[in-house]
């Protein structure tokens, strides 16, 4: 458990081994790439002194390294430039599921009697198969045929995942899995404009939905079409466009791109995939944007609401019924506290043990994380009682793990 978990942390903070080596030296802590490396496998657990600087090091927690891991996830697919390295795909798998064990955790203490199910996965082997399971997916969601204002809130509403990850310069769309076979989770990029990203969030659905029979050309096929139909069903783009266009106006487009929150481009897409426009006129239209450079950014800009929310909000609440400490929120969301300031000033409670056993289990939480909060400074580098240990060094000991 704690080697996973040292290597969870290495990975997520985008280092590698040999850069943890050299950042314990600076701190004057000695040790081999070989022991991290034995570490990492399970070989032997490190001491507590090493656990502390590795800690340090990776920017978590101590108390990380000893908690049992809740999370697995089977990634599906990986949308990405070829120039995003491995180490780099691995350290966003590695971010995401931080996310997921928190969101969960969360969950499991604010929501314990809610149980969140899924329409079953669709197999599909052609164009009306796809449109079927869109309108699945809509339909289990309850989402009409009306415009969605927010593809992430559908998602963290419906009992998904989503997380934001990845850097302007990285050439990076989205990733999608199953956390614990149960859970939908997609990651996706951070620095793309919000209709892109809601193009993206919905091809995720499609991987995570439907079964394809064919090769991953074929499965891409599908999923942009899946997107397109979650985003605009049938129905309503024959609502929009009407059953039968001999030409399309690019600013009916541009309109129909800020109501729906679908690219001018995708609607061209669209359009010809359900027979409104003929083929040919929807291959002059895209070669007229890509004269007119409206291919890489479109005359219209959509402005919508696509910035996950659930886990800060999570967050905020179980602070606010004192089920977790100030610090707790902040390993879970940094910066979520900013904004409150210091603990109110005041006397604790003068309560003994007979007196805080009586009292309710989340009052009494509440009260014994703010004395935590008060005494914390004490113990950290400098205070009062940094010097101070429960055992010595030698009371502890690398112990091999059995493996059998």
């Amino acid at each position: 458990m704690i080697g996973a978990r040292i290597k969870q942390a290495r990975v997520a903070a985008g280092m590698t081994q040999d850069e943890v080596i050299a950042a314990l030296d600076v701190r004057g802590v000695s040790l081999t790439k070989g022991g991290l490396s034995k570490y990492e496998r399970g070989g032997s657990n490190p001491k507590p002194t090493l656990l502390r600087a590795l800690a340090k090091v990776l920017g978590v927690e101590a108390t990380f390294f000893l908690s049992e891991p809740t999370v697995k996830v089977r990634w599906l697919a990986f949308r990405k430039g070829s120039q995003m390295t491995r180490r780099r795909q691995e350290q966003v798998k590695a971010l995401a599921e931080s996310q997921l064990e928190a969101v969960l955790e969360l969950r499991h203490a604010l929501e314990p009697g809610q149980a969140y199910t899924f329409p079953p996965v669709s197999p599909v082997r052609d164009a009306e198969d796809i449109e079927t399971a869109a309108e699945s997916l809509r339909a289990h969601w309850k989402l009409g045929e009306q415009p969605i204002e927010s593809v992430t809130a559908t998602i963290e509403d419906g009992g998904g995942v989503v997380v934001e990850a990845g850097s302007e310069d990285e050439l990076f769309d989205a990733l999608s899995g199953w956390a614990n076979e149960t859970t939908p989770v997609v990651v996706v990029s951070a620095a793309v404009t919000d209709d892109r990203k809601r193009f993206s969030l919905a091809h995720e659905l499609g991987h995570l939905f439907m079964q394809v029979e064919g090769d991953p050309k074929t499965e891409e096929r599908f999923a942009q079409r899946f997107a397109a139909a979650f985003l605009v069903p049938a129905a309503s783009a024959r609502r929009e466009l009407g059953e039968r266009r001999r030409h399309l106006d690019f600013r009916e487009l541009a309109l129909l791109k800020r109501k729906h929150g679908l690219s001018m481009q995708a609607w061209l897409f669209r359009a010809s995939d359900l027979d409104i426009i003929p083929e040919s006129h929807a291959r002059t239209l895209h070669a007229e944007m890509g004269t007119r450079g409206w291919k890489r950014v479109e005359p219209e800009q959509f402005e919508g609401n696509e910035k996950p929310l659930k886990l800060r909000q999570m967050t905020i609440r179980a602070l606010a019924e004192g089920l977790i400490s100030r610090q707790q929120a902040e390993r879970i969301y940094p910066g979520v506290t900013a904004d409150l300031g210091q603990p109110p000033a005041g006397k604790m409670p003068r309560s003994g043990a007979r007196e805080l056993l009586a009292l309710p289990p989340e009052e009494r939480d509440a009260i014994l994380s703010r004395a935590a909060e008060i005494v914390a400074e004490d113990y950290e580098d400098g205070g009062n009682l940094a010097g101070l240990e429960m055992f010595s060094e030698e009371d502890y000991f690398d112990e091999p793990v059995d493996e059998s």
